[in-house]
């Protein structure tokens, strides 16, 4: 797994780790004043958050996310983490302890989408302020105890995730692979059976990551791309590829760590939970929608920005989030997210099944063979059979007739001839 690292500016900072995305760089602590935090915040009117909340905030709905751990007594978090749960081994029962390398990542990434600020006007609001976060503790990098390995860790998050109530998963991380091991087949699967999206980071080449890895690889996943303040495809904080379905700002961004000091950080780390919460919003306006059509309605009401999408650059364009909330939509299958996932397992899984003696048995195929000619007896072999009529006196008819069909005419037009000439001459 691969994370990012937070850069310093003049009013904030601190380090910052992006679990898979990127982050580019790790400076100390700055608390930075609340109005210009909140001022930082460009992506809420820009994006038109502020309008949205006018339709919701997010409220009923359960986010997880899996990531470093959330520490939830940070003062912008204040009420927002109502559960969570350690897989690494080493974390907390409740997943709110920091753990890993880069462990202030997942408190950073919880400020941006569900943030309640210190104040009505200072600090963090995140963009689904009234969601509510499930933190569920994962250790990445070398010699950190864990007792699972980070695959495993994952694939018990998202099953734990599932059990507990959570609408939207969001993973800020990437794997540094197109593929991803088995167990998340099933973990996966798993979270599209029970009606939950998951969310995913496409990674920052500034950190790595030089294209899509699992888990933004995964069929129906919604997996997040990164754009600068100025709505263009970022260079080094995103990765591009196609199965990018969406793309939000990734640049210029502010959250807050575990120590509650404020820092600006980059990298589609950040975007993604800027996505995830923008799908909090919408499954809180739209209860009974199934997570094939909350996504649908994502990307379908995206705003291409004068881009020709989908493209590998920005999926089906930038983040609406009213248009999200309020646009007609044509349905989709709700299956197919689960179709996406069972299809692909059945084709690319294939080859670590044996199969049956029975299936691999194939009928030969052999040409349909001429009828048998009829045998020839001693005590017919004077008289005509039904081989010699076929074979020989037939044909041998057919000659003979039209031979003398032949010299009959011909005799016929020498004495017409003939008869002419004595004409002539008389």
């Amino acid at each position: 797994m691969t994370r990012g690292r937070v850069i310093p500016t003049p009013r904030a900072t601190i380090a910052a780790t992006v679990l898979a995305t990127a982050l580019l760089g790790i400076s100390g602590a700055t608390p930075a004043r609340a109005d210009i935090v909140r001022d930082s915040e460009y992506w809420l009117s820009d994006y038109g958050f502020l309008s949205a909340w006018n339709i919701t905030r997010g409220k009923g709905v359960k986010v997880a996310i899996i990531d470093t751990g959330v520490k939830g007594s940070v003062p912008d978090l204040a009420g927002t983490v109502v559960g969570g749960t350690d897989v690494s081994g080493i974390g907390s029962a409740d997943g709110q302890t920091p753990v890993g390398e880069d462990s202030e990542h997942g408190t950073l990434v919880a400020s941006l989408l569900a943030g309640n600020g210190t104040s009505a006007t200072s600090g963090i609001m995140g963009v689904a302020p009234d969601a509510k976060i499930l933190s569920v503790s994962v250790a990445f990098g070398q010699n950190t105890g864990a007792v699972l390995s980070p695959d495993d860790q994952i694939a018990k998050a998202v099953k734990w995730a599932v059990d507990s109530g959570a609408k939207v998963i969001n993973m800020s991380l990437t794997r540094n692979t197109r593929d991803w091991p088995p167990s998340w087949d099933e973990a996966f699967l798993y979270a599209f059976q029970h009606d939950v999206v998951v969310v995913a980071a496409a990674g920052n080449r500034g950190g790595g990551t030089s294209e899509v890895g699992a888990p933004a690889t995964i069929p129906g996943v919604l997996t997040v791309g990164g754009v600068t303040r100025t709505k263009k495809a970022s260079v080094d904080a995103s990765s591009q590829g196609i199965t990018i379905g969406i793309s939000a700002p990734s640049e210029d961004l502010v959250g807050v760590n575990p120590n509650g000091a404020y820092v600006t950080w980059y990298g589609t780390s950040g975007a993604t939970p800027i996505v995830s919460g923008l799908v909090a919003l919408v499954r809180s306006k739209y209860p009974d929608l199934d997570a094939a059509n909350v996504i649908e309605r994502v990307t379908r009401t995206a705003n291409p920005d004068g881009h020709v999408v989908p493209s590998a650059l920005y999926g089906y364009g930038l983040i609406d989030p009213v248009a999200a909330l309020t646009a007609q939509v044509t349905p989709v299958d709700s299956h197919v997210l689960v179709d996406g996932l069972t299809s692909w397992i059945r084709l690319h899984r294939r080859a670590d099944v044996t199969p049956s003696a029975a299936a691999t048995e194939k009928p030969p195929i052999t040409p349909i063979p001429d009828p048998p000619l009829p045998p020839l007896t001693g005590a017919k072999t004077l008289l005509p059979t039904e081989r010699t009529l076929t074979y020989v006196t037939v044909p041998l008819a057919l000659v003979a007739g039209f031979g003398t069909l032949t010299a009959l005419l011909g005799i016929g037009a020498v004495r017409h001839w003939k008869r002419l000439a004595r004409r002539r001459e008389r």
